[in-house]
């Protein structure tokens, strides 16, 4: 039997709120792609840490899991699980600990590397046309050669806006410093808010969900048509 071939890559960026994840989700379910929300790699990564009572400021202690950090995502965007070992931690990663934890083990280079790896390894094994991974660094570090690149962002009010309607148990005051602790902390590691050269910018600031889909998926035919031509 021959390789497969290797799908279509689609690398998008973009900070805390912008609607990365719902939009890349839908925007892979209509193209019939297979969806990577790389996000919850680093969060299932800081669960694993916290449930087996690791110091996250500890760099030695967090890079020594490792190796014992066995991992698995779903990438069909109707069947979206995650697990580590025999756990399913979906919703587990989501919570506030987990959230508050996760720029700490993100920012260390050997937790970056190992799971930029696995990222690349995923992305090429779809059994998809296409894969939309989604991210901090994706168009940069994970996927640069991917043949669309997008950041996605929006105003930082635009993003509180959305965020705070996502979450209804905490305050406005609470989600909007939530989600600029995010912001200063990731920009420590990724550069996130600048487009790189050859990466289109989606600026979702005045468009609605359907239309930022909309937007994402006419970037994506865009570029590949063009692929094709080239």
């Amino acid at each position: 039997m021959g390789r497969h071939t290797l799908p279509t890559l689609v690398a998008i960026d973009g900070p805390a709120g912008s609607g990365k994840s719902s939009v890349s989700r839908a925007a892979a379910r209509r193209l019939g792609f297979a969806y990577l929300d790389t996000g919850a790699a680093y969060r299932a990564f800081a669960w694993f840490n916290i449930e087996r009572e690791i110091d996250t400021s500890d760099a030695d202690a967090v890079r020594r899991l490792l190796p014992e950090f066995d991992y698995s995502i779903g990438t069909d965007p109707d069947e979206y699980y995650v697990r580590v070992g025999q756990t399913d931690v979906t919703d587990a990663i989501r919570s506030p600990e987990v959230s508050a934890a996760v720029s700490a083990v993100a920012r260390i280079p050997a937790v970056r590397s190992q799971l930029t790896d696995l990222f690349q390894s995923l992305a090429t094994n779809v059994d998809r046309p296409g894969v939309i991974i989604e991210g901090r660094d994706i168009t940069t570090v994970v996927a640069p050669e991917a043949e669309v690149r997008i950041l996605l962002t929006a105003s930082e009010q635009a993003r509180m806006d959305r965020r705070s309607a996502e979450i209804t148990t905490q305050s406005a005051e609470t989600v909007a410093e939530q989600l600029r602790s995010r912001d200063r902390a990731d920009s420590q590691v990724v550069d996130f808010m600048s487009a790189a050269d050859g990466v289109i910018t989606v600026d979702s600031t005045h468009l609605d969900f359907e239309q930022t889909i909309q937007a994402v998926i006419d970037v994506i035919n865009t570029r590949t048509k063009r692929a094709l031509h080239e």
